[in-house]
């Protein structure tokens, strides 16, 4: 499935890189302006399974508009990728233009290893989204280290009926925060506490979309632990302790938190256009009072998962490497590929297709032009420095705090702290 191939677009992988941390000073140049030509490899992350011919017809294309180029396309599994990634660097065989996420591209900018766009290619910055072209900026480094390619996103569900049982205004979702606690304490109450408003607790990216400041500018400590955090956090225990927050949020995982809400114990869930054939099948009473809505956002901007594409700084092959990365993420060959696929163009503009705008009846349809909508100012909140032991981190101070083992402030600075070390020791 093309979803289980592009998941990989939201899952966070740490790569240590103890062993590169001279790789900046040997290898290629950093001048992109020279003939495009030469043989170059472009490694992508599981995508051969689902989308061979699209990527055959592209090399295809770049090949003929650039003669005396070859590109040699190579494909990663998604199991173990950042491992591979890892080991690569450290043996100097990484490729010359990588598909990378975010957090990937971290420790490989900081070994040296990752072109800086903003000094080789600047002139394709404007070209995209300015959302995603910050979202590989590094904390503590100056310059932009991989091209935005594709974006995704998903909206809110909820449900009608639940709403208007509890004297809600269904046209009216929430949008905030404070008028998600709201209504999530306004339901809990009308039903006895029978009905939780969410099903998850929170994560690094919904203190971003509280409009907490997740990090110091040098990127050297979290800082999620200020009166802002605590908040959030004291507002989820009022949730917990309605029971406005469902039982098990503590260990929910996206399975059980979308069966929650098919079963109609829990009001909102996110989720993605594949969800609403589900519902279709599965729940024909809750798809008929399905509701669609931006994220909750307190900052007016949702969160979004982004890829990239990364040149390596020690290509033999800059000028055509240059080229190819931008050519594989430009706003034709991206449009072609979110048409294949349920992601979305990083391009500017290309979010004002008509199908990106233009409803046709059907629920996909609905959700792109929902989640189309909603990416043009979107950011990617978790820090590129998050890995997924901090994100475990987080979450367990954040399940004692709403046990009620320790105060939201004493979650916060001991997650803090935890974090921190684990970025000492990562760079």
């Amino acid at each position: 499935m093309p979803r289980r191939a592009l998941a990989a677009a939201v899952v966070a992988l740490a790569l240590p890189l103890s062993a590169c941390g001279s790789g900046g000073d040997e290898g290629g140049s950093t001048d992109a302006s020279g003939k495009v030509e030469g043989d170059i490899t472009f490694q992508t992350w599981n995508l051969r399974a689902n989308f061979k011919p699209y990527f055959e017809g592209l090399i295809a294309d770049f090949e003929k508009k650039y003669p005396g180029t070859k590109v040699k396309w190579v494909d990663q599994p998604a199991e173990g990728y950042a491992d591979k990634i890892s080991a690569d660097a450290a043996g100097g065989t990484l490729p010359d233009v990588v598909n990378v996420s975010p957090d990937l591209v971290a420790p490989l900018a900081k070994a040296g290893l990752a072109l800086d766009l903003d000094k080789s290619a600047a002139k394709y910055k404007k070209e995209y989204l300015p959302g995603a072209w910050a979202s590989h900026e590094i904390p503590g480094m100056e310059g932009t280290y991989a091209f935005p390619w594709y974006l995704n996103t998903g909206p809110l569900f909820y449900n009608k009926s639940l709403f208007k049982e509890a004297g809600l205004d269904v046209s009216k979702p929430p949008k905030t925060y404070d008028e998600l606690f709201d209504d999530a304490l306004e339901l809990a109450d009308k039903s006895d506490g029978k009905v939780a408003t969410l099903a998850n607790v929170p994560t690094i990216e919904d203190f971003g979309r509280y409009g907490v400041e997740l990090m110091n500018k040098e990127g050297t400590a979290f800082a999620f632990n200020d009166a802002k955090g605590v908040e959030l956090l004291t507002k989820y225990k009022e949730l917990y302790d309605a029971k406005a927050l469902d039982s098990q949020a503590l260990t929910a995982t996206p399975e059980s938190s979308g069966k929650k809400f098919l079963t109609e114990a829990v009001a909102m869930n996110p989720g993605s256009a594949l969800d609403l054939g589900n519902f279709k099948k599965q729940a024909p009473n809750l798809y008929k009072n399905i509701g669609i809505t931006d994220q909750i956002t307190s900052t007016g901007k949702v969160n979004m998962y982004v890829m990239g594409v990364m040149v390596n700084a020690q290509t033999k092959r800059t000028p055509a490497a240059v080229a190819f990365a931008h050519f594989v993420t430009d706003a034709q060959n991206q449009m072609s590929f979110a048409k294949k696929v349920a992601i979305f163009p990083s391009t500017a503009g290309s979010l004002d297709d008509p199908y990106f705008t233009k409803e046709d009846g059907t629920d996909e349809t609905r959700v792109r032009i929902a989640a189309g909508k909603s990416l043009k100012n979107a950011v990617n909140y978790t820090p590129v420095l998050f890995s997924e032991q901090m994100k475990t981190e987080l979450r367990n101070s954040v399940a004692k705090a709403l046990q009620g083992k320790v105060s939201p402030q004493e979650a916060l600075d001991n997650a803090v702290k935890a974090c921190d070390r684990l970025l000492k020791q990562q760079g």
